[in-house]
């Protein structure tokens, strides 16, 4: 004996559309506002080629200054290739790198999906996509380079590492760098510290340290730096927002010490 059956299609929500009685629009909001404060100061800080060192301290979104004036550059001045209608930075030859970092990462992924795609909104929110084409197809299929801006990212973790060892070292009456540690260099090395917590806990990083394992037993240090990674991991979010405000936050630091707004404090 056969049942009845019968069609029951669901109407799918209207964007916005929910049964939620939550004020589920809060984090998607509050992401919106961080993301976007972030990436106007980044932006303008970018462009202003300007008060970005001071000393031995030299500001994150210029680090490495390939071009650029002062002791802390690898070539000096403007490059003579460089288009005379384009404003120049030396900020422009390293930004592309942690920003394309943080854009396909795993978590950033989840979260600007929601506050600036809503892509849906939230859960169990109507959105305005009809259909779903997934990240393999322009220009989400991009987000599969984020494995390769890994490398690229723990290479500028070693370079952060060398400017806040730099930023150890204070010029002394007698004209000789003296060992020393300034409000600038907590600064510079608590930025180390917050953005080794995020990239270190990277998805793509736990892979490729014990995802080509059958099993650990074969390589304890490798179980190891597995179990490091993965605990990072488990706090990726709180290490991202964190480093995201810190890496702000230093430029921010040096900048106003250089234009002499604040003063840094020698503690030794």
């Amino acid at each position: 004996m056969s049942l009845p059956s019968v069609d029951i299609r669901r109407q799918p929500r209207r964007m916005g559309e929910t049964a939620r009685r939550d004020a589920w629009w809060l984090k998607p909001g509050l992401t919106f506002l961080g993301f976007s404060a972030f990436i106007v100061y980044s932006t303008w800080a970018a462009f202003q080629n300007a008060d970005y060192q001071l000393g031995n301290y030299l500001s994150p979104f210029y680090s490495p200054l390939i071009f650029g004036d002062g002791p802390h550059a690898w070539i000096e001045g403007q490059p003579e290739w460089w288009p005379a209608l384009l404003p120049f930075s030396p900020a422009l030859f390293i930004l592309w790198a942690p920003g394309g970092f943080r854009f396909t990462c795993y978590y950033y992924r989840g979260a600007y999906y929601k506050s600036f795609w809503a892509d849906p909104p939230s859960c169990a929110v109507g959105e305005w996509r009809k259909k779903f084409l997934g990240e393999n197809s322009i220009p989400l299929i991009l987000q599969n380079l984020h494995r390769y801006f890994l490398y690229v990212a723990l290479l500028f973790l070693l370079i952060l590492a060398h400017d806040a060892w730099k930023a150890m070292w204070f010029m002394g009456d007698d004209g000789v760098e003296h060992f020393g540690v300034g409000i600038g260099t907590i600064v510079l090395s608590m930025n180390v510290v917050m953005l080794s917590g995020y990239t270190l806990g990277c998805h793509s990083l736990r892979h490729l340290v014990g995802g080509v394992l059958d099993a650990f037993s074969k390589s304890p240090a490798r179980k190891k730096a597995y179990d490091c990674v993965s605990c990072l991991n488990r706090g990726h979010q709180r290490w991202a927002w964190g480093s995201l405000f810190w890496v702000g936050f230093t430029d921010l630091y040096v900048r106003l010490c250089a234009q002499g707004t604040w003063t840094d404090w020698r503690l030794f």
